[in-house]
């Protein structure tokens, strides 16, 4: 989805576009996914992982930046909670961007383009049907995830795809300058299909990287950890981090006391920046469940320049990326012969 409002500069631009490609086509007249697991592997067995997640750390991950996510507009009459990518927390090397998206028809996420990152979409209600210029054209529904390598480029539509109130998260997650410009890809789960564990009262969904000595099938170019936990009342959990990596976490429903024992709880829709350690430690002392998403990844340590739908290295990259959108080329040859149906 794009980053940027309906009144912002950068969707104006877009919009200029879009009336620039659908004059060429006018004129006109008329997966492979090549991803590699480049994760960081630990030395421990799966037993010892799991063990691992059930004790407390010598040195627990501590929250050091606390921000609530207030609802803004978002695409075609869309509502989305940005954390990361607002003007609180701008970025998270290597991540780019957190919604938490809330959308009924007739509003979503019309024609857009992409270059340079990769977007994980995760249903928490509801569905969504995707397309891009390629052809490539599916549903995911709850519980589902998308991740969608844009790479060189990508024009796609994300719009509802039932009556009612469709829910998610989408994250974006940087590229490194090597992998900017390769072809684009997706990585497509259902439900049934994500890794799952529970223990002690604490089940957790696997999207990427490893809980509780379970492993998802997701391979992520830039190495990252995504985990839906649902912690019941009176449980705890300690969930190993990569170290160096950076890591937070959003809170989707209940509260929890996160990072240290004794802290005040924090409840939904806040997003937690957390220091170094060895992992995040959290205590459910409310009565009700508490669901929270824990995302780490592997810093880039890259320049970061953004201008909308495109997050490159450098400004030059930058007008190159518009350029190329603009005439087609590069990657967005069908561009101007593209509009979702």
């Amino acid at each position: 989805m794009p980053a940027h409002s309906a009144a912002s500069p950068i969707y104006t631009a877009l919009a200029r576009l879009a009336n620039f490609n659908r004059s060429r086509r006018a004129l006109l007249a008329s997966r492979k996914t090549s991803s590699r697991t480049i994760m960081s592997s630990s030395s421990s067995s799966s037993s010892s992982a799991a063990a691992a997640a059930s004790v407390p750390f010598q040195s627990p991950r501590k929250v050091v930046k606390k921000v609530l996510s207030l609802s803004q507009s978002e695409g075609q009459g869309a509502t989305v909670r940005r954390s990361i990518g607002g003007h609180e927390l701008r970025n998270l090397d290597p991540f780019l961007l957190l919604d938490e998206f809330s959308v009924s028809k007739p509003a979503g996420f019309p024609d857009h383009p992409h270059r340079g990152f990769e977007t994980v979409t995760y249903m928490l209600d509801g569905a969504f049907t995707h397309q891009d210029f390629s052809g490539h054209k599916g549903t995911i529904r709850t519980g589902d995830v998308q991740w969608m390598t844009a790479g060189r480029g990508i024009v796609h539509s994300e719009m509802p795809a039932a009556d009612g109130v469709q829910k998610g998260l989408q994250l974006w997650i940087n590229l490194a300058s090597k992998d900017k410009m390769i072809e684009p890809g997706y990585q497509e789960l259902e439900s049934k299909d994500i890794s799952q564990a529970e223990k002690d009262g604490v089940a957790v969904r696997i999207i990427a990287g490893e809980a509780f000595g379970v492993r998802s099938p997701v391979y992520t170019r830039t190495p990252t950890m995504y985990m839906d936990f649902t912690m019941q009342p009176g449980s705890q959990l300690h969930q190993p981090i990569p170290e160096g990596w950076n890591a937070f976490v959003y809170i989707i429903e209940g509260e929890g006391v996160f990072g240290k024992e004794g802290t005040a709880p924090v409840s939904a829709h806040h997003c937690l920046v957390l220091g170094a350690g060895d992992g995040l430690s959290v205590w459910n002392r409310s009565g009700a469940p508490l669901r929270f998403a824990l995302v780490a990844g592997q810093p880039l340590n890259e320049p970061v320049v953004q201008q909308g739908p495109f997050v490159m290295n450098s400004r030059a990259q930058i007008q190159q990326a518009m350029e190329d959108y603009y005439y087609g080329r590069n990657g967005f040859e069908k561009a101007s012969q593209w509009s979702s149906t």
